[in-house]
């Protein structure tokens, strides 16, 4: 018994080492782990430590070509499940005439129709930012 005892006193005493190292942390190891995990940004205001843009005052944070590289592409390149194509003007003014013009263009952008979402792909857009990209993917002004 004394020989398995004595075996067994190696591993068990490198098993409490890493143990008790794996829970030694110092204060700023500690502080690290409880920083939020995110922050509240409300636009129009500046929002700091972060690197997303927050449209202030209705300033457009992204072009409208970035908008529609980004998100519109996909669907209005190729005009899937029907979405006007982009630059076929014809198309984007017949929808605008029935929708009530690019303001109507913009409501059903904003709460998504048919098989497109509510804002498309760009959850995040302003209100400003879809309107740019409507416009110019349609050219209505």
């Amino acid at each position: 018994m004394n020989r398995i005892s004595r075996m067994l006193a190696a591993p068990v005493t490198l098993l409490a080492l890493l143990a008790f190292s794996a829970q030694a942390a110092t204060d700023d190891d500690i502080a690290k782990r409880l920083e939020p995990v995110g922050q509240v940004c409300v636009q129009g205001q500046v929002c700091t430590g972060t690197d997303v843009g927050v449209a202030a005052g209705g300033a457009s944070a992204r072009s409208p070509d970035e908008v529609i590289a980004q998100h519109c592409t996909a669907c209005h390149s190729a005009g899937l499940l029907s979405a006007p194509k982009i630059g076929d003007a014809a198309d984007w003014g017949k929808r605008a005439q029935e929708q009530g013009g690019l303001d109507g263009l913009l409501a059903k952008a904003i709460t998504g129709i048919n098989a497109m979402p509510p804002k498309g792909t760009c959850g995040d857009c302003s209100d400003d930012e879809l309107k740019g990209a409507i416009e110019k993917m349609s050219g209505l002004k």
